[in-house]
């Protein structure tokens, strides 16, 4: 054994251990970058528009569109994101636009896409309807729990933090902006709306789905037409969706409410002719809805939520199966 190399002492191999772990890290942090950039889409507004597709470990969550608006007296930021580094990154990415600091972080719902980036934030500015505060303090922890599941190390140190101010319809100044908060139901419990009358933009929140398959794990297809309904008879230049690129018209809304009208009427149909859920699943997709994003995923998982309600309704109606 005299011609066999040296033993590594145990310090470099520990030392070896240390840095090999060191620029593991490394590499997962750049890895773990969101590439968050902010498109301007009217004075003093931005939005950070988040892919159409399904939570993975590629996209780490960045599915939704977040949002903020550059005031005199400080940053609304509208949804701060799926996690911590990517509340983070939106601080980051403020920064490069404006020097003033974040005054207010709205959460427009509970759904964990839009609130748990809050803890990037500072407390005094997490603002939501009181409904939302209650969804995040009762499903956040399910929900942060899931999405490690679902975008993995993307999450790393996330955890729910609800709002602590509860916001309330009507008229909201900030630094020369005059925000009207419009309360409204049906994607959830509780669906704030944002309009910027000073600007034209309309924040809908997850009310309005645009070029994508609406999500339905709290939805209540009736309340969500009337929220619709109403979002259609407000003046407004431009339309930022919770989900799909940002639109000068009213298109969104009634896209969203399409959807909904064949979802609902599908599911009604099926009840009433006694289908089980394997043959609503494989029931054909109307050919207009073919071009949303995951719009099959999006109805495998809407039968799910929705359909036993369909099927209790048609049994406790008296209609009989096939």
């Amino acid at each position: 054994m005299k011609n066999a190399p040296a033993l590594l002492s145990h310090g470099t191999r520990s030392l070896i251990a240390l840095l090999a772990l060191g620029w593991t890290l490394l590499l997962g942090a750049a890895d773990q970058d969101y590439g968050l950039a902010p498109q301007p889409i009217a004075d003093n507004t931005w939005v950070l528009v988040g892919r159409s597709e399904d939570f993975s470990f590629t996209n780490g969550g960045n599915i939704v569109n977040a949002a903020f608006i550059v005031t005199r007296d400080g940053v609304v930021v509208i949804d701060s994101g799926p996690s911590l580094a990517y509340g983070q990154q939106l601080r980051r990415a403020i920064a490069r636009i404006t020097d003033q600091p974040v005054k207010w972080v709205i959460n427009t719902h509970h759904h964990p896409d839009h609130f748990l980036g809050n803890q990037a934030f500072d407390a005094a500015t997490l603002a939501a309807l009181p409904g939302t505060i209650k969804g995040i303090q009762s499903e956040g922890g399910a929900f942060n729990e899931n999405m490690f599941r679902l975008a993995g190390d993307w999450m790393a140190g996330t955890e729910p933090v609800a709002p602590g101010r509860a916001l309330a319809a009507g008229p909201l100044e900030i630094g020369g902006h005059h925000l009207e908060l419009i309360a409204l139901d049906g994607h959830t419990e509780a669906d704030l709306v944002i309009l910027d009358r000073t600007t034209g933009v309309l924040f809908a929140g997850d009310l309005v789905f645009h070029d994508r398959a609406p999500t339905t794990p709290h939805a209540d297809i009736a309340r969500w037409q009337a929220s619709l309904s109403q979002l259609g008879k407000l003046s407004f230049k431009t339309l930022v969706p919770g989900h799909g690129p940002v639109s000068a018209g009213p298109a969104p809304i009634r896209q969203t409410s399409a959807w909904l009208a064949w979802l609902d009427n599908t599911l009604r149909q099926a009840a009433d002719n006694g289908l089980d859920m394997t043959e609503v699943l494989a029931l054909p997709m109307a050919p207009e809805f073919r071009k949303l994003a995951i719009s099959q995923a999006e109805y495998h998982r809407s039968v799910g939520h929705l359909y036993p309600a369909y099927e209790l309704k048609a049994l406790s109606g008296g209609r009989r199966g096939k």
